[in-house]
């Protein structure tokens, strides 16, 4: 299948590593700052190449890789602590473990703190649009996907994950696609047993895949290297 891949805009933070398209705009994560920002998007960005920013907000998240949306809360994915940005600050995630937190979208308040099950760092999370009650995160120190459910936050579902460096993900109604930052490659996997379904190549020399978020029946991703936000026709 061709899958025709597209530049449409650079990010307003230097190393974007998350971002999630709401109804709203398009919400982006600084890995550097742990700022968020909302954006507009829509035809004039894609003819354009710029887009006009709606709201800019702190977070008590740290070394952020990983961004979704339930509809009322913005959560983010910490990736530990954030000591080779930026001095330590008593909020941030521990050494080498994850944290998950639910985050007003107005002021960037914490709403919820959750630990990454198992520890070892995250790099991507998705609330299922199918599922109620339900987030999906990479669990990088097994090469897993786990599938939580919210309310007491216990694992319901663990799938292994074919490639190491998981970052962003995104459940659509057959499947889920997780990218595989080091490979360029975006899978689609049965939620099931992790069986591959459908595969997405992200040959040199477009911007390289990290975070991930659906776009109506298309995908977009951003670069954190080169600060791209990218579109896939899919």
């Amino acid at each position: 299948m061709t899958r025709t891949i597209e530049k449409l805009f650079r990010a307003p933070y230097a190393v974007p590593n998350g971002l999630q398209v709401t109804d709203e705009g398009l919400w982006i994560v600084d890995q550097i700052t742990d700022r968020v920002a909302l954006v507009e998007i829509g035809e004039q960005t894609q003819s354009y190449g710029v887009t006009k920013l709606i709201r800019d907000i702190p977070s008590e998240s740290s070394n952020t890789s990983g961004l979704g949306w339930d509809g009322g809360a913005l959560w983010l994915a910490a990736n530990g602590d954030a000591h080779l940005w930026r001095p330590a600050r008593p909020h941030d995630a521990s050494a080498h473990n994850g944290d998950i937190l639910k985050v007003d979208p107005q002021t960037g308040a914490t709403l919820a703190r959750h630990p990454l099950p198992g520890g070892g760092g995250t790099h991507g999370l998705e609330i299922d649009r199918f599922e109620p009650d339900t987030i999906w995160l990479t669990t990088l120190k097994s090469q897993t996907l786990t599938k939580m459910r919210i309310s007491d936050w216990s694992i319901q579902h663990v799938i292994p994950l074919p490639y190491q460096r998981a970052h962003g993900v995104v459940r659509v109604a057959d499947g889920v696609w997780v990218v595989h930052t080091a490979d360029r490659v975006i899978v689609k996997l049965d939620v099931n047993d992790g069986r591959e379904l459908d595969r997405i190549e992200v040959p040199k020399p477009h911007p390289e895949p990290h975070c991930l978020s659906n776009y109506g029946d298309d995908l977009l991703y951003c670069d954190a290297t080169s600060g791209w936000v990218v579109k896939i026709t899919v």
